[in-house]
């Protein structure tokens, strides 16, 4: 983009970031510190220093809307630079958060930072990995990722996201954003040439008519690993079209496709482009049999993506094109609803250490207010049958209160003394301990009164809890809505077991079926609000 006639209001953004602490956001590249020298960006004022930094706490982007203004559409188009509007970002960041949590968030083409900004203040222990390769876009990056309180734990890199190398991680990352679109026409040939071999190497063929999008999320593909998550927003052609042959491939493969969320052309999703929206949630490794598809008719229709229509896999790969199977809207039967309407599904909590925080409750010296009983093996689900009725067999999980001075004086001795054992052993080094309120404390659920089990090679266990045990991370909880009678309870979990069957969840290498939470919530299931004949 030509910057010489921005040149004044260029010299009022450059100084707006600068002054918002761009530069403490690292690593600067010199592309960017060479930028701000030449462009001798104007001061601000206190009173336009105070209102731009509420602006932006507010969660608007002043910077982001200037550069939109400064640059026309015209100018942009070569770049693909077009900017998500908020309710779509809202919408693709509460997806996320129902998720496992990432170590690492990544947004590629950035822009000037809003995935990254709104998912850091959303998961506020992820680190954050802006990839952008415009320097005036970086700058504008840090800038607001710095106004926000959000540098210490962010890096902006200046480069090609189709040639940037994923930062090495212990947990999962996190890939969320707006893959820049340009058309073939302007993308060089080498790239060319990258989209043909890096497809190859996936055991995939590439058409060289893709657009830029496409090259985003086969780089995705190419690097991520098994258990990150990712949500793009990208042009909708792909659905139907002969070279969009590669991104229904790889939702289908190596990308782990979830839900697809199409966004109607009437509803304009982008204020300053006449394009399509299809927002791709999935996750690397997983293999559902089936996908959620959903069509919306506006952007707050969105809400945080859940819903849709359940198509096959083999549905899927059969077709040519995808629009069609989005026609048909889900129908209930009379009679039925789906289980999410009655009840929410949790799953347990993560110990980080379940050596340590799980032990037998005889021969604890810990004090029992502190000892809760709980289901930590799947096995545990599957012998007890239709009904948990005694917690007597179950082994009882260390739930430390994250205010100590909440324990007695009798209590807080045995207490201390297993915190000190736990840190000799290193605990509060871990990752899922390290990103706790208070490392020692595992914050366990309320006893659901409905577990199941959601991985094996065989249907789960939907496990009426008599014995008000709690639950970790091998199990799911069952949490109503409202009140329910016992009675209802019990119809409600016999409800479930006649409506489940494998080809719901998803399935992974080695035969294990996998059902999230949201999949959960969307089986069909008899009306047990209704009163029984």
């Amino acid at each position: 983009m030509a910057r010489a006639e921005h040149l004044p209001d260029l010299q009022r953004l450059i100084g707006a970031a600068v002054a918002l602490g761009a530069e403490s956001v690292s690593p600067v590249s010199k592309s960017e510190t060479n930028l701000a020298a030449e462009i001798k960006p104007i001061r601000l004022s206190r009173s336009q220093f105070a209102e731009l930094r509420e602006e932006i706490a507010a969660g608007l982007d002043p910077l982001g809307v200037a550069f939109c203004r400064m640059f026309s559409p015209a100018e942009r188009r070569g770049s693909g630079a077009t900017y998500t509007p908020p309710k779509i970002v809202e919408a693709m960041v509460g997806w996320a958060l129902d998720g496992p949590m990432p170590e690492r968030i990544i947004d590629p083409g950035s822009g000037s930072a809003r995935f990254a900004s709104r998912a850091g203040l959303a998961l506020p222990h992820a680190k954050l990995h802006a990839v952008e390769l415009d320097p005036v876009a970086a700058l504008i990056s840090r800038a607001n990722l710095a106004a926000l309180g959000l540098g210490k734990r962010s890096t902006v890199e200046l480069a090609d996201y189709r040639s940037f190398t994923r930062p090495p991680t212990q947990g999962r990352s996190l890939y969320i954003g707006n893959p820049p679109y340009v058309r073939h026409h302007n993308i060089e040939p080498k790239w060319k040439r990258w989209l043909t071999t890096t497809a190859r190497e996936l055991d995939l063929s590439a058409s060289q008519l893709s657009g830029l999008h496409l090259y985003f999320v086969l780089a995705t593909a190419a690097r991520a690993e098994a258990g990150d998550r990712g949500v793009f927003i990208t042009s909708s052609e792909w659905l139907d079209v002969n070279y969009g042959s590669l991104m229904r491939e790889l939702v289908l493969g190596a990308l782990g496709g979830e839900a697809i969320h199409v966004i109607a052309p009437e509803a304009e999703p982008f204020e300053d482009a006449q394009t399509t929206g299809a927002i791709t949630c999935f996750e690397i490794g997983s293999r559902p049999r089936s996908l959620r598809l959903r069509s919306v008719k506006k952007v707050s229709d969105l809400r945080r993506l859940q819903g849709g229509q359940r198509v096959s896999r083999d549905r899927l790969a059969e077709a040519k094109r995808w629009s069609p199977l989005l026609r048909t809207a889900r129908k209930i039967p009379d009679g039925y609803i789906e289980l999410g309407e009655v009840c929410r599904v949790h799953r347990g909590a993560v110990t980080g250490a379940n050596s340590v925080w799980i032990t037998d409750p005889e021969t604890s010296d810990l004090p029992t207010s502190v000892l809760f009983q709980s289901v930590t093996r799947a096995r545990e689900l599957f012998a007890a049958g239709e009904q948990l009725s005694s917690p007597d067999r179950l082994r009882a999980v260390v739930s430390l209160p994250t205010d100590l001075d909440v324990l007695t004086a009798d209590e807080r001795l045995p207490v201390e003394r297993f915190i000190k054992r736990a840190k000799r052993q290193g605990v509060h080094r871990g990752y899922v301990a390290s990103h706790r309120p208070a490392w020692w404390s595992v914050g366990l659920r309320e006893p659901a009164p409905i577990l199941v089990t959601y991985m094996a090679r065989r249907p789960p266990a939907i496990v009426r809890n008599l014995a008000s045990a709690r639950h970790i991370n091998i199990a799911h909880g069952f949490y109503p809505r409202e009140a329910l009678s016992q009675p209802t309870l019990d119809r409600l979990a016999d409800a479930v077991r006649s409506s489940i069957d494998l080809g719901q969840g998803r399935t992974y290498a080695g035969g294990l079926t996998k059902f999230e939470p949201r999949e959960f919530e969307r089986i069909l299931i008899p009306n047990v609000m209704q009163p029984a004949e």
